[in-house]
């Protein structure tokens, strides 16, 4: 997001990193007490380093003890940031925050009185937030106050116009940006090497993915896998992986950093991506950026993205409890591919909603419209 919003404009990022931890309470409180009377020496003023598009980053951990309520995470968050700031408010006119709590509560307070506040939501743990009355309770003053709420998608949007009807015309859309500068060598023609990037979970639905790779394999044994994450479901792949006699084909890389992340995607021919729910699914939006083919699963975030384009990227599957979809389309996603099937223009629509220009001129045009372009 700062790569493509900050060119042209004067851009300090506050990011706050949580380091939780499991002290007992009252040793736990002093800790945290210590650190934030510290922590106005330290940063004083805040020590900011360059970072993407330009601006200036400013890390300011958050000492916090592991399994607080959403409440009191915001809270500490907020307290944390006051001290970071030597209890001055942050300067800039605009502050715009990542994710309503913690993120938006401690931009809420700690901004000057007359700033416009503005805040992106991308959680997927939503439901878990708004089931706690404080937590709730601060996100509706949140919502209250602000001066524009965004969402990345309806599957973030819809849970919180259902809780909070009375804010749902404040309640926005902004996507997530992404990079279209890099182009694929070549056209995928058939879609030999599988690619999967994101955590290896039973969300995800990577159990079905193997299973449906090694049937698909069985067909062509030139398949290959590659899942390019980490997660608690990866010692079940390796193991599956084995037993479906497929290990030879599949490639576990673990976490990756996001430029060798769309490096890979560059040199795969199809993204499969069987998850069971996604707030926005940018992992979509960066392998159509790729020049790659798409196997997804509708579960919230793919479908929106690709309203309409369904058919031009490649195919889209209800999500099922087993892995007969998946073989199924891509039988039909190989056949089309094979057919001449053209992805170049799904990529066009894509970055004119989803690339960075796109993406900065609708943050440009909130921020700066209503006081002129003065940065």
């Amino acid at each position: 997001m700062v790569e493509a919003t900050a060119p042209g404009t004067d851009m300090t990022v506050y990011h706050c990193a949580e380091w939780g931890h499991r002290l007992p309470a009252a040793e736990g409180a002093e800790v945290e007490s210590a650190y934030e009377t510290l922590l106005g020496y330290t940063h004083r003023p805040p020590r900011a380093t360059p970072t993407a598009g330009g601006a200036r980053l400013v890390t300011v951990p958050v000492p916090l003890t592991v399994g607080l309520s959403y409440a009191a995470i915001a809270r500490r968050h907020e307290a944390v940031l006051r001290s970071a700031l030597d209890n001055e408010p942050l300067a800039a006119p605009v502050v715009h925050a990542h994710v309503g709590l913690p993120g938006g509560w401690a931009a809420l307070r700690n901004a000057r009185p007359d700033a416009r506040i503005y805040v992106t939501e991308h959680a997927t743990f939503l439901d878990r937030v708004l089931e706690q009355p404080e937590a709730r309770a601060m996100y509706d003053e949140l919502l209250q106050r602000c001066a524009g709420f965004f969402a990345v998608g309806d599957p973030v949007r819809d849970p919180l116009v259902k809780a909070f009807p009375q804010h749902q015309d404040r309640i926005g859309f902004v996507p997530n940006p992404i990079s279209f500068a890099a182009e694929r060598a070549a056209p995928v023609r058939n879609p030999r090497r599988w690619l999967f990037v994101g955590n290896l979970t039973e969300r995800k639905g990577v159990h079905w993915l193997m299973e449906a790779f090694a049937r698909c394999r069985a067909e062509d044994p030139e398949l290959t896998l590659t899942l390019v994450g980490d997660g608690d479901m990866r010692r079940a792949l390796v193991k599956q992986a084995a037993e479906l006699g497929v290990a030879d084909a599949v490639k576990f890389t673990g976490m990756q950093p996001p430029e060798e992340a769309l490096r890979m995607m560059r040199e795969h021919d199809l993204l499969v991506h069987p998850s069971r729910f996604e707030t926005f699914g940018m992992v979509v939006v960066e392998a159509v950026a790729a020049g790659m083919a798409l196997l997804v699963t509708k579960c919230g975030g793919p479908e929106e993205i690709l309203a309409g384009l369904e058919d031009a990227a490649g195919e889209m599957v209800d999500v099922e409890e087993s892995s007969d979809a998946l073989v199924a389309a891509y039988r039909r996603v190989r056949d089309r591919l094979a057919a001449g099937l053209d992805l170049r223009p799904v990529r066009e629509q894509l970055a004119g909603r989803y690339g960075y220009p796109a993406v900065a001129e609708a943050h440009h045009r909130v921020w700066f419209d209503r006081e002129g372009s003065d940065g």
